[in-house]
């Protein structure tokens, strides 16, 4: 009987314990967190995970900082929440930080919490997701809390091309720890958080500019400006969608394909696709249309979709196989290849190859971005990322060429010299060194000026380059493509070459290579 007391009386304290700290910081600063429109740590591991599956470890750890008054401070679970779960009856690991509990500031304990979650992650293969929500380091425990972020960054790169890495901004992200979201593989910010190294404050100090926290570190200054962020949120609930989502189209580590869900198996002809791209090759349009009838159902998730816009990526699926889509967008400066898109394309491109996931590539770009500008930012060194990015990967890769295709940059946009293993051209397709109006100046321009008529001459001239070069059977009679389709085949074709290279034979080494920023 006294056993049974004994224990009864352990297991309520248990029960105490353990609600006190769901509260956090307590029911007033709960209550706050709302009225900002965000959710709590605890509610957004919640609406994230599958219901029910969420276990929670290093509930009850805390400091052990005595200094500056922290001796007598109460931080429950030490500002973090920490565990595994699963999505879609898939496991991960999360670390979600409490801003109700001494603003959710990183101290030695709660980076061990994290680095923990992300070893846990590495050990049993599964993504490790983490959603940002703190005011920075813990000042009060000094070179500890240092070290802790330390200890975080270098688990993001173990864990690098390894599992993939989600991190949600939620909240302020300031300082050092920006820089953990920084080393993941997709950053989703909502319009209630910001990230920056230094705040407004400390720029109106050392520079004298005046910018406010959303001009400096919100989510469109991130997508539109930066390039830091992949996704914008509306609200915690719309990011957890966002991450939900993501999270569907990728394989659990990389020593695995990525799932094969609810297959769409229409393949058949779409008359829609040949009357998407117009044949004259100034005329724009959008290529998210045609992404949009070649995927399952329509569902692309476009990645980074407000930067370095004239170059689209994102995931598809067809016939259920997740692809990682790169395509150039004629609506945005013609679809060319510029430093930011080039960076953009090749970080995509690293990311889908170290997790196996097939690349389809549709290409209609005219060029490299010409420019002083350009030059001199390094256009060299940025496009140069992309013929590597394509050069070094080995999963099933299929492009499809659309319209114009020239120079460099068509090899950039994984022609068969970089190890494309189907390539497919429509009737429309101009594969040649140059557009035939530059190549007729470069080639013709003694026979053009010594014309009776030279703009005759010209326009005979550049209708003979046409019918030479700009067309896809020069390229089909070398060998560089392998077959001239009807635009509306095109899905049975990726499809079938998604089931044939399937078998792909490639070596893969227990870590094919990290993903360092671009």
């Amino acid at each position: 009987m006294a056993q049974e007391k004994t224990m009864q009386r352990r297991l309520e304290e248990l029960a105490a314990a353990r609600e006190k700290v769901s509260l956090g910081g307590g029911v007033d600063k709960l209550e706050k967190q709302h009225k900002k429109g965000k959710l709590t740590a605890r509610e957004r591991i919640d609406l994230l995970l599958d219901a029910g599956t969420f276990h929670e470890t290093g509930m009850f750890a805390t400091h052990r900082t005595t200094h500056f008054g922290m001796d007598t401070a109460i931080a429950p679970a030490d500002g973090v929440v920490t565990g595994s779960g699963a999505v879609f009856g898939r496991p991960l690991h999360i670390a979600s930080q409490d801003f109700t509990v001494m603003g959710g500031s990183a101290g030695e304990t709660q980076s061990n919490k994290v680095a923990a979650m992300m070893q846990a992650s590495a050990t049993t293969g599964t993504p490790f997701v983490f959603i940002n929500d703190s005011g920075g380091a813990r000042v009060q425990e000094g070179i500890d809390s240092l070290s802790g972020y330390g200890k975080v960054f270098y688990h993001n790169v173990l864990l690098s091309g390894l599992v993939p890495q989600i991190s949600i901004i939620a909240g302020p992200c300031a300082g050092g720890a920006a820089y953990s979201p920084a080393l993941t593989d997709f950053i989703i910010q909502t319009r209630q958080a910001n990230m920056f190294i230094t705040g407004p404050g400390v720029i109106k100090s050392v520079t004298g500019e005046d910018v406010s926290s959303d001009q400096l570190g919100g989510a469109d200054a991130h997508m539109m400006k930066a390039g830091n962020i992949h996704f914008v949120a509306d609200n915690d609930e719309h990011a957890i969608l966002i991450a939900q989502k993501l999270l569907s189209f990728l394989p659990q580590n990389n020593t695995e394909e990525p799932p094969i869900v609810d297959p769409d198996p229409v393949v058949e002809p779409d008359p829609v696709l040949r009357d998407i791209v117009p044949v004259d090759g100034k005329k724009g349009y959008d290529v998210r249309e045609v992404i949009a009838r070649l995927v399952d159902r329509g569902d692309f998730l476009e990645v980074q979709a407000g930067y370095a816009q004239s170059l689209v990526v994102g995931f598809g699926r067809i016939v259920g196989r997740t692809v990682g889509i790169v395509a150039n967008q004629p609506n945005v400066m013609s679809g060319v290849l510029d430093i930011n898109s080039s960076d953009k394309g090749a970080q995509f491109i690293r990311f889908c190859n170290a997790f196996n996931i097939p690349l389809l590539t549709l290409v209609d770009v005219p060029g490299f971005m010409p420019g002083v500008a350009q030059e001199h930012g390094g256009i060299i060194r940025h496009g140069a990322k992309m013929l590597y990015a394509y050069s070094s990967a080995s999963v099933p890769m299929i492009t499809i060429e659309l319209r114009k295709s020239y120079g460099g940059a068509h090899l950039a946009m994984c022609s068969k010299d970089l190890g494309a293993d189907r390539v497919y051209a429509w009737p429309t397709a101009e594969i040649a060194v140059m557009g035939a109006e530059g190549a007729v100046n470069v080639v013709f321009r003694k026979e053009i000026e010594e014309a009776d008529d030279p703009d005759a001459k010209r326009e005979e001239l550049i209708q003979t380059y046409k019918d030479t070069f700009s067309t896809p059977f020069m390229a089909a009679a070398r060998g560089l493509v392998d077959d001239i389709i009807d635009p509306a085949e095109t899905r049975q074709h990726i499809a079938n070459a998604l089931e044939i290279l399937a078998n792909k034979r490639v070596t893969r080494p227990s870590k094919k290579h990290g993903l360092m920023p671009v």
